[in-house]
């Protein structure tokens, strides 16, 4: 899952992305409201947390700016001010929750993974697909009810799939929801077609259908119909 942190704290800022990634996200961070909206506009997040005072500019606006695009990210405000009028405007305008300053990185976490889990998958526990059943409070995956031992890019493939079932996805989505912007500096994507041949395998290596559709000059579609 990959989160963008908006916080100008640079020791905040350290410890939420060091917390998120051992978590086993994608977390990036930025510091100012100009690179926070070169982000936004460049990639794509499954969670975006975002400080109200940014030393260039409001976090409110980096929101406004989000739904401008029609994105469907989530939203968590951070802020020190536990201000009605901040927690109502920023909600009002979009945002999915509030955080006031101090707070646990694991309440933090749990926000985001509740915030992820509504966005892509209904607010559901389990993630069911045919014979693919997925905990993501235990980043656990079995097909036909055998565990599959996946790595994390694996995991992260299988979870980016599953939350768009029956689309086209390219191969620079897959590279931009995995790697981040990483990707900037690759020289091809071969090395997403080794992921996706091992996931494929994995999966039925243990009963599981073939899902992963390859549709030409376009990229994949995972899905259990007829392509």
């Amino acid at each position: 899952m990959k989160v963008l942190l908006i916080e100008d704290e640079k020791e905040l800022s350290s410890s939420i992305t060091e917390y998120l990634q051992r978590e086993n996200y994608l977390c990036e961070a930025v510091l100012t409201y100009e690179d926070a909206i070169e982000k936004i506009n460049l990639y794509q997040y499954d969670c975006i947390i975002v400080d109200i005072n940014l030393p260039d500019g409001s976090g409110l606006n980096v929101i406004r700016a989000l739904k401008q695009l029609k994105s469907e990210t989530g939203i968590i405000i951070i802020s020190a001010k536990n201000s009605l009028d901040d927690k109502v405007d920023g909600l009002g305008i979009g945002a999915d929750d509030y955080l006031t300053k101090p707070f646990h990185l694991p309440e933090l976490n749990a926000r985001v993974k509740s915030i992820i889990r509504r966005r892509n998958f209904g607010g559901i526990n389990e993630i069911l697909f045919n014979d693919i059943r997925v905990l993501p409070e235990n980043m656990e995956v079995t097909v036909n009810n055998h565990l599959l031992v996946l790595t994390k890019k694996e995991y992260d493939l299988l979870i980016f799939f599953l939350s768009n079932r029956d689309r086209v996805v390219t191969k620079e989505a897959i590279a931009e929801h995995l790697w981040g912007d990483e990707m900037d500096m690759a020289d091809s994507f071969d090395f997403i077609y080794t992921h996706i041949k091992n996931l494929r395998k994995k999966i039925m290596e243990k009963g599981g259908e073939d899902y992963i559709r390859t549709i030409y000059g376009m990229g994949y579609k995972f899905t259990d119909s007829a392509v």
